[in-house]
Parts: structure tokens; sequence; C-alpha cells
């Protein structure tokens, strides 16, 4: 890692193609000093994150769509124009981002947010994700030009075999999930880096709002939180859809309210078998490390208490 006076800032190291991505966009961008860039493996509350952010920065504004002002910048398909678009918001840019730390080109001068969820909760959303898409997802994603490996195919219909394919290939038919993790949660202390977890905002969306809020720096009128609250809540934001799923939700058979599913967690409880479970916490603790793979599965809460209660 490179060093600023007694900061040693990540270095890229590599590239990242697939189906999805292309981490070279990052060279050719030019941070602000006040950019935010919201980073996910995917599916981890990525857009929620998004809409809390602009939600922030413009006050509880209804009518803001951060689906439109907040690209996925590393998405191979974004219009070729994206960074100039970018240039020319004159708000604050809420920027975002599904690769591991080692393939973005990281800057000192943005803030980061980092959203976790548990593995399994993350494959039952994006088996949602995946079952609700529509023709023209896959035709943009796979005959786009400059597409890197294999073409992505309509999902397994059987979630748990979908759940264990992801799981012994490591993030299949995506892209590595443990490597995603673990990279971020290196950098957790540096002090533009701020990690979330979906539980947490599940748990305390204020409590964890606010701490986003003070991160950030964003001076947020008190008597906007109510609004802002309000229009952060899932059944707001279903409600709202458009405003929120990116593209609009174009690529997702019925809109953007097939994007903006659940919010739930624990779906895969009725499903996985106690080995398939075993699997997984084996895989998380050897990945990740026990801090970190107790993070992931309970949030910020279950590693700051010493007890285990």
């Amino acid at each position: 890692m490179p060093t600023t006076g007694t900061i040693a800032w990540p270095r890229k190291t590599r590239d990242l193609h697939n189906h999805h991505m292309d981490s070279t966009v990052w060279d050719r961008f030019a941070f602000r000093e006040d950019d935010v860039v919201v980073a996910t493996y995917a599916k981890s509350g990525t857009s929620w994150t998004q809409h809390i952010v602009g939600q922030m920065v413009f006050a509880g504004d209804p009518t803001v769509k951060v689906g439109e002002i907040s690209p996925w910048v590393d998405l191979r398909i974004m219009p070729p124009n994206l960074l100039d678009i970018l240039e020319g918001q004159t708000h604050r840019r809420i920027l975002k981002t599904h690769l591991p730390v080692d393939a973005l080109r990281f800057s000192p001068q943005a803030k980061y947010l980092y959203i976790g969820r548990d593995g399994r909760d993350v494959v039952w959303s994006l088996y949602n994700h995946h079952a609700g898409a529509n023709q023209l997802f896959y035709d943009a994603l796979n005959d786009t030009p400059g597409r890197v490996g294999p073409p992505i195919e309509r999902p397994d219909p059987d979630i748990r075999r979908y759940f264990q394919t992801w799981l012994s290939e490591d993030g299949a038919p995506f892209w590595p999930y443990w490597e995603n993790i673990a990279s971020w949660w290196a950098i957790r202390d540096l002090p533009n880096v701020m990690l979330v977890h979906f539980s947490d905002l599940k748990r305390d969306l204020e409590g964890e709002m606010r701490k986003i809020a003070a991160f950030l720096e964003c001076d947020v009128p008190e008597d906007r939180w109510p609004q802002i609250l309000e229009h952060c809540s899932f059944d707001w934001m279903k409600a709202h859809a458009e405003n929120v799923a990116p593209l609009g939700g174009a690529v997702f058979e019925g809109g953007a309210q097939t994007f903006i599913n659940k919010g739930v967690n624990g779906r895969w409880r009725d499903i996985l078998t106690p080995g398939d479970v075993a699997a997984y916490e084996a895989r998380a603790l050897a990945e990740l490390g026990p801090e970190c793979a107790r993070w992931l599965a309970e949030g910020q809460g279950a590693v700051s208490d010493p007890t285990g209660a």
C-alpha cells in the first residue's frame, strides 16, 4: 500500500472482468473530495444504502431518483459517456461498486461505505434478482462487446442447488464472495472507510443512519430526519421502487417492484439442511477468521459484545 503521512492506502493490483464488470473504468475516474462510494459484494443492501445517502444529501427530497444519479461505475454496460455524466454532476456524488479493494482504484479523498450481509441471505436475494431478470438483462450482459469469460445463463430453478453451486464455486455464476468481504474487512480501520451491516440497518435504522451521516460529515437538519427515515423504510422504497432501482428496473420482469424485494433475512433456514449450514459456516470461518465471520453473520453488535451473548 502507498503511504500518505502515517496512513498506508490500498493500491490496485489487478483488474476484474466478467459478464457484469470492467474494473478499468475507475482508472479514468476523477475523484472529488466529497465523493461517497457505496461498496458491497452484491445484494447486501447496496441500493438501500445509496438511497439512504441520497436522502441525506438531498435533505429528504422524495423526488430524488438515486437509481439514476448513483450509477454502478464498474458495470460494463453503462453508457460510454458515464464519466462525462458524473463529471457534470454538481451535487455530492454517490457512486456504487461491487469490486474487492485490490481491483479498485482507491482514493484518500472519497468516503467509502461497505455493507456486509450474511452470505446465505445474499444468495436468497441474488436468486430473486437472477430469476426475475428478463431477456434484456441477458442480451445486455452477454451480447454487449467486451465481455470477458462465459455468459450468464438463467438460474437453476432449485434454490438449494443454486446455493450449493454458489458456495462450492465461490460466487458462481457471479463473482468471488470471500475475497470481497475479506478485502474490505482488512481496511476497516482507515479513516475514510465505514463498515455497515444489513442486519444493523434492520435492527436500528435511525441509529445506523445517524452514524452514517456523522461519518460522511453530512449536516442533516434535525427537522428533516422524520421524513428521511420514512423515505428509507422498505415500505416506502417498495412503493417508490422506480426511484431506487438501477436502470429504473427495466431489466426485470415486473420492473422496479421486482428489484426491491423483501429486505428480510433468514429465508434460507427452512430450505438448507444442517449439513449445508455447517458447510457454509466452516467456509466462512476458514476464509475470514472468527471475528470477521461473526460480524458477517450477525452484524457489529455481535463483534462488539465480548460476552458472546
